[in-house]
C-alpha cells in the first residue's frame, strides 16, 4: 500500500474549438473528471459564445479544471490580425516551413507579439477572464523568435498565467526517447530560460508526445507518459469525435477517438491509482 500522498498532474486537451466533435469529447471528460485542463484555439470555426458557455458550464461541473489558451500561428489557419507575415496566401505558414524560419532568424518577433495580443484580447472578451496558462498549437511558442513575442505577448496581458514548455527537463542521458521528443525538449531549454527572465512559471516537465501517424494503442502510451511524472508535470492529449471540419482542418483523427475511449474508461482511473496520480 502506497502511503505517500498521491502527485497532482495536469491533463491537458489541446484544441478546443477545433470543431463541434472536438469540442464534445473534451467536454464529456472535463464533466467525467478525467481531465484538468483544456486549451481553446481562438481562430477556428468552433468556437464562439455558445462553445465557450458550454465549456465553463462544463467547467463548473469539475471546478478544478483550467482553461488555457491554445495560441495558434500555423496553417491552416489565419491571423486575427491584418499585418502578420509571413503568410502561405491568407493563412500562417505550414509549422515545418514557420520553424525553420524562426531558425533562420527570418520571422518577426513584433508580428508575432501583436498576433498573441490579439488572441489573448480575443479570448479575454469570449471569456470574461484572461487564460489559466497559455500554450501553443504544434508547440509553435517554443519556435526561436516566435517565443520572444509569444512570452513578451504573455507577460503584458496575463503575466499570472502559466506557459506550456515541452521539455522533460532532466539530464541528457534519460532525454533522448525519440526524435520528435528530443527536438521539444531543445526548444524548450531557451524558453524556460526566457520565461523565467520574464518571471512567468511554467510545468517542470512534459509528456504526450507520440507518432500520431502509426496510431498506436493509447493506454500503454499514458503509462509511459505517467511514469516518474512529477507533481506538476504535464501530459498534452488531442482527444475528439471525428466529424468534416476536423477532417478538413487536421490530419489527427480517428486518434483522438481512441484517446477519449481510452481516457473515458475505467482503465484510465485505475492507471492513475497505480501510479499515485491525480486530477484532483
Amino acid at each position: 500500500m502506497n502511503d505517500t500522498a498521491p502527485r497532482r498532474i495536469w491533463l491537458c486537451a489541446d484544441d478546443y474549438g477545433l470543431s463541434d466533435g472536438v469540442n464534445r469529447a473534451i467536454l464529456d471528460l472535463i464533466e467525467r473528471g478525467r481531465l484538468n485542463a483544456t486549451s481553446v484555439m481562438m481562430v477556428t470555426p468552433a468556437i464562439g459564445r455558445d462553445a465557450a458557455a458550454a465549456l465553463q458550464a462544463s467547467v463548473a461541473k469539475n471546478p478544478r479544471c483550467a482553461i488555457g489558451l491554445h495560441v495558434t500561428l500555423t496553417a491552416p489557419f489565419r491571423p486575427l490580425t491584418l499585418h502578420f507575415r509571413p503568410l502561405d496566401g491568407d493563412m500562417f505558414l505550414p509549422f515545418q516551413k514557420l520553424l525553420r524560419a524562426g531558425m533562420l532568424r527570418r520571422l518577426d518577433a513584433e508580428l508575432v507579439h501583436a498576433e498573441v495580443l490579439a488572441q489573448l484580447d480575443a479570448f479575454r472578451e469570449l471569456f470574461g477572464r484572461v487564460p489559466d496558462y497559455v500554450d501553443g498549437h504544434q508547440h509553435a511558442q517554443l519556435f526561436p523568435q516566435v517565443r520572444d513575442g509569444f512570452l513578451r505577448a504573455v507577460k503584458q496581458r496575463a503575466p499570472e498565467a502559466w506557459v506550456r514548455q515541452g521539455g522533460l527537463n532532466l539530464p541528457l542521458t534519460q532525454r533522448i526517447t525519440g526524435l520528435k521528443t528530443l527536438v521539444l525538449d531543445v526548444l524548450s531549454t531557451q524558453f524556460r530560460s526566457k520565461a523565467a527572465r520574464l518571471g512567468l512559471r511554467y510545468n517542470p516537465t512534459f509528456a504526450g508526445a507520440y507518432d500520431f501517424t502509426t496510431e498506436p494503442d493509447f493506454g500503454p502510451l499514458m503509462a509511459q507518459f505517467l511514469n516518474g511524472l512529477p507533481e506538476g508535470g504535464l501530459v498534452m492529449c488531442h482527444p475528439g469525435f471525428v466529424d468534416e471540419t476536423l477532417r478538413s482542418l487536421d490530419p489527427l483523427t480517428t486518434q483522438r477517438e481512441k484517446e477519449h475511449a481510452y481516457l473515458a474508461s475505467d482503465d484510465f482511473p485505475a492507471l492513475l491509482a497505480l501510479n499515485n496520480v491525480t486530477l484532483g
